[in-house]
């Protein structure tokens, strides 16, 4: 039967209509035709993709903005905004007047430092007495500062990329490798320092994508990650063209759901994360349940332990339940995690650690055909300040295992005191059960930004979230000194008994753009006030400036 099926004549219906259609018409006409018919299907098939990825309501608003009217309306709305944002930003620094040009003669060192208490002064937080969340992790150990000053002094302008210069640095960063990985039961020491967080994402996303690439030859790689995942995922998913999917978590424990999770796999996934714990929340996702997912399907399991990643490692020696999360759980791959915060060391500073040799290959950058030689890069960037690494090392030296076991015990004890003392407080909750050293609020009796907003005139400098509306406190050696965790549930008691007396009101100033930012369903709208505030923080005004005892105008 198969061999009298005859395809030319199966299509004859076909070619005698567009034969009858195009009957009489000149060969422009034609063309003219299949023109338009392609336009009309390249855009009816972008908006019904944009529908099913951004939503009916937003790709409508999206198309109402051009409006003229529209379009005035919401010009008008963004300038007072930024205008609202720049005015933040410039609070205390009224009367600043600002640098736009090289001084015509040099300031001398004395001046120089001088003003550099100056500029440090602006600062309205009180971030030495704990009123900051995260930010300033080390204690306030002059000792420590000290020495770190004269280490940094020593080496600042060294460059591990010459490694044949500089061959003591290059030994100091693969120590703190070394130190590092003990810690987290890696089976040997694969792994680089980098500049922080954000860079070892990068760089591991790199690795996971290229090994996908060349190793299994996918060539559309996506990633699975959990909503709470740290945003700098979805940054280096933007550079390096892999797809993400997102996972939503549980909305009692905060934790990735596993389920959706595994029917996200498909035979494009590059890599699994997990975070330990997330940003917002301070829970952990589940590593073990991860991992088992990475195994199965053979897909490498990153776990993200930026945040708490130097204070997991010596929870249990501290007396703290902590659950699997490192290189003992079986289908973990690579650990991230910053020694710029619970290790006490300046930015900034991290480590990526590879349970496999062949995926630090893929984050390597290699050039063979150069005129200017073979070039080789660990990490993004080329030259660095050997400055950060060495004090990097000195940092973890100084405080050995026994000082960041009892830095941990202090900064776990005092996360689990606030958190008691919260949860006891009418008209907020705590989000999920945190693990480590971050504690998340929310209300479901009033605005939550109101809270944030008053506890922020108090002087508390906290973390606004959102979906859902909430905001959060990430403990460090600042919030353990005597008086400070009792000073902020004192606060929070006092703002939230103040806010229940009128629940119905919403909040004013920067948190209520924050607020109605949630609302907006058009998310480019949000994306161009977030513009707005970064140039905003590029901004300074031109205007007269003190130099030299003389005041000059400075002109452009």
């Amino acid at each position: 039967m198969l061999q009298n099926f005859n395809i030319s004549e199966s299509l004859l219906p076909i070619k005698v209509y567009f034969n009858n259609t195009c009957e009489g018409k000149e060969a422009w006409e034609i063309i003219a035709l299949t023109l338009f018919t392609t336009c009309v299907i390249y855009f009816v098939n972008k908006f019904i993709t944009d529908l099913f990825e951004d939503g009916f309501v937003a790709v409508l608003f999206r198309n109402l903005r051009k409006l003229p009217f529209i379009k005035q309306g919401v010009a008008k709305e963004m300038k007072s905004t930024t205008d609202e944002i720049e005015k933040e930003l410039m609070k205390g620094m009224e009367r600043k007047i600002f640098l736009h040009k090289l001084p015509k003669q040099s300031w001398n060192a004395g001046n120089i430092l001088k003003e550099i208490e100056n500029y440090i002064s602006y600062g309205k937080y009180l971030w030495h007495e704990g009123y900051v969340s995260g930010t300033f992790y080390p204690g306030n150990d002059e000792a420590f500062e000290d020495m770190i000053e004269h280490v940094y002094g020593k080496t600042a302008y060294t460059n591990p990329l010459h490694t044949d210069v500089f061959p003591g640095i290059r030994v100091m960063e693969a120590e703190i490798v070394h130190m590092v990985s003990v810690l987290f039961n890696a089976p040997e020491a694969i792994g680089t320092v980098t500049t922080g967080g954000t860079e070892s994402i990068f760089l591991v996303s790199k690795a996971y994508r290229d090994f996908a690439k060349y190793e299994r030859g996918i060539k559309n790689p996506n990633m699975i990650i959990p909503v709470t995942a740290h945003a700098a995922f979805d940054k280096a998913a933007q550079l390096l063209k892999i797809h993400v999917k997102h996972i939503k978590c549980d909305s009692k424990s905060m934790k990735v759901n596993i389920q959706a999770m595994k029917k996200a796999i498909d035979k494009n996934t590059c890599m699994l994360v997990g975070s330990a714990p997330a940003f917002p929340h301070g829970c952990m996702d589940d590593i073990q349940e991860i991992a088992k997912l990475g195994y199965k399907y053979d897909v490498p399991v990153h776990v993200d332990g930026c945040l708490g990643g130097f204070l997991l490692p010596f929870m249990k020696k501290a007396g703290f339940h902590v659950p699997p999360f490192d290189f003992t759980v079986k289908g973990v791959t690579s650990i991230s995690v910053d020694t710029h915060k619970y290790a006490f060391a300046p930015k900034g500073t991290s480590v990526i650690l590879y349970k496999n040799k062949i995926h630090r290959h893929y984050q390597f950058s290699v050039t063979t055909d150069w005129p200017g030689g073979i070039y080789g890069t660990p990490n993004l960037s080329g030259s660095r300040s050997g400055g950060v690494i060495a004090t990097c090392w000195a940092s973890l030296l100084y405080h050995g295992e026994e000082g960041y076991i009892e830095a941990t015990k202090k900064i776990i004890s005092v996360t689990k005191y606030v958190e008691k003392g919260l949860r006891e407080i009418e008209g907020i909750f705590v989000f999920g059960e945190p693990n480590v050293s971050v504690i998340a609020i929310g209300s479901d009796h009033f605005d939550v930004y109101r809270l944030s907003s008053a506890l922020t005139d108090k002087g508390w400098n906290l973390n606004l979230l959102q979906y859902p509306s909430g905001f959060h406190i990430c403990f460090t050696m600042q919030h353990t000194y005597e008086g400070v965790a009792d000073k902020f549930l004192s606060h929070v008691r006092e703002c939230t008994k103040e806010i229940l007396k009128d629940p119905v009101s919403r909040t004013s100033g920067t948190a209520a753009i924050y607020g109605m930012a949630q609302q907006i369903p058009d998310r480019s709208l949000v994306k161009e006030i977030v513009w707005a505030y970064l140039d905003a923080c590029y901004s300074v005004k031109k205007q007269e400036r003190l130099e030299n005892g003389t005041v000059e105008e400075l002109k452009s």
